[in-house]
């Protein structure tokens, strides 16, 4: 394995289980990447760290077995039709789920700025880290100087995944990065289709969380008009 020796793999047995453990191996010894470094951010659902190839960092996320809500998942990836016909059992759902994320993010890209997707293996998708000396913060974290102009991208965005036949579904100041005044789309996992039932819902919310953000730090803006102009 390159650059890694079996001692060091050992320390992350606290972390993950074996299946996932199983999983780095094989990433790892495909050079995808060389060794994890810092957790970005540990989640009931999923672990972020980066990684690093060389001089080039990564974000790697994995998601836990165990702690995943499937019901959860399953409703959103049920009338999917690229999972048409799946069967409502955990594990195929969650390993379901971190294929839709890649796939997702391999679309979305098309659009908008999003993490490049690198590689996905069972529970792990590896992707672009998006930053300069480190990940790029979350919007709530990192409120940009120029507020209308940052939320005009925003919404620009929307609208264009909204005309490429997706909605983010899961959107907030928790998954929009502010890279140098960019606002950049991330966790791709619940985005849908448009012809998903439910897609209209979805895409009245992440309007309505993204209005009411930009309304708490000053700037004024209605969200019935914003999503008139998504959809037309």
């Amino acid at each position: 394995m390159p650059r890694e020796s079996r001692e060091e793999w050992k320390t992350y047995k606290n972390v993950f289980d074996n299946f996932t453990l199983l999983n780095l191996h094989k990433l790892s010894s495909q050079d995808h990447f060389e060794e994890l470094r810092s957790p970005v951010a540990l989640g009931k659902e999923a672990n972020i760290f980066t990684a690093v190839k060389g001089k080039t960092h990564l974000i790697v996320k994995i998601y836990r077995l165990e702690n995943c809500n499937f019901n959860k998942m399953y409703e959103y990836i049920a009338p999917d039709p690229r999972f048409a016909g799946m069967k409502k059992r955990k594990r195929l759902v969650i390993l379901a789920w971190v294929q839709r994320e890649y796939r997702n993010l391999l679309k979305a890209r098309e659009v908008i700025r999003v993490p490049t997707p690198i590689a996905v293996k069972d529970n792990i998708l590896l992707m672009e880290l998006i930053g300069r000396d480190g990940p790029a913060p979350p919007l709530k974290d990192a409120v940009p100087k120029n507020l209308k102009k940052f939320f005009e991208k925003t919404i620009s965005n929307i609208k264009a995944l909204y005309d490429a036949g997706m909605v983010h579904a899961d959107l907030s100041e928790f998954n929009i990065l502010n890279f140098e005044e960019e606002p950049v789309f991330i966790d791709f996992s619940q985005s849908t289709t448009t012809q998903h039932p439910e897609a209209d819902v979805f895409l009245k919310r992440d309007i309505h969380n993204i209005v009411k953000f930009f309304h708490k730090k000053g700037l004024k803006t209605d969200e019935k008009e914003v999503y008139e102009r998504v959809v037309k």
